[in-house]
């Protein structure tokens, strides 16, 4: 598919890097209580959304007992849960990068002065409501190991489930799907004997913006970073598009 940010795949490698791990875990489990709360159940196979959610947290490893918890909590079944308001901010970073971010908070003032000072200190500003949201569409997407697989055959498997579009890069296939379609689709092709990674919903930006010079993508891989680092932000979408060159550039 055309156009999708690389932010999400650069997230993705760093995050095997940085030791993050608790932090990440946490921020999993708080999506995983607030959509039991929301779908009003604690089982995964009554709700779709508690379903991705919960698959998510097994992705990343989040330990089974501690997802069943915070299922429980969500779902008023056990003492201890926490509300948390959902919000999401606007703004561009350097460049005139647009940027989404998504955040899961008990104290909305708080998270949006953190907010706005990681876009300030970047150079970047925050933006009105829907000044950048038009940007980007919500899309459902399973990640399949690429090892031994028949890109012709996936195909065929993943369109009979559901499937809108299929793209590669050097690690995996993604299957596109919309976002209510992605446990059932992930669920289809482990069953036809695919090695599925990931599954979830991504913001997939219509067009990119190209950052070539060095010491501007830093600049914004920094606003991303201080963003993705905030306990209360749950995901950071961006339509940034950064050379392989720049990257080296700035690891080097």
């Amino acid at each position: 598919m055309s156009g999708h940010s690389k932010w999400s795949t650069i997230k993705h490698k760093k995050g095997a890097k940085d030791a993050k791990r608790g932090k990440e875990f946490g921020k999993l489990i708080r999506v995983v209580e607030t959509t039991a709360r929301e779908a009003g159940t604690a089982d995964p196979e009554m709700s779709a959304a508690l379903a991705v959610a919960v698959q998510k947290a097994k992705d990343a490893s989040v330990p089974k007992e501690n997802i069943e918890r915070a299922c429980k909590r969500g779902a008023g079944e056990l003492d201890g849960a926490s509300t948390y308001e959902q919000a999401q901010y606007e703004g561009y970073g350097p460049g005139g990068v647009a940027v989404l971010v998504d955040v899961l908070t008990d104290n909305r003032n708080r998270t949006a002065a953190d907010v706005r000072q990681a876009f300030t200190k970047s150079g970047g500003s925050l933006a009105e409501p829907g000044s950048v949201a038009f940007m980007f569409t919500r899309r459902g997407q399973v990640r399949v190991a690429r090892d031994g697989v028949d890109e012709d055959e996936l195909m065929m498997v993943g369109l009979d489930a559901g499937m809108e579009d299929l793209e590669s890069d050097d690690e995996a296939f993604t299957a596109w799907a919309d976002p209510s379609e992605v446990a059932a689709l992930r669920k289809t092709l482990e069953e036809a004997g695919y090695h599925v990674t990931q599954s979830g919903w991504t913001m997939v930006p219509s067009s990119t913006v190209p950052i070539t010079e060095p010491g501007d993508a830093k600049k914004v891989l920094n606003l991303l970073d201080a963003l993705d680092d905030n306990d209360d932000v749950q995901d950071v979408f961006a339509n940034v598009d950064l050379d392989d060159d720049v990257l080296a550039a700035i690891d080097a």
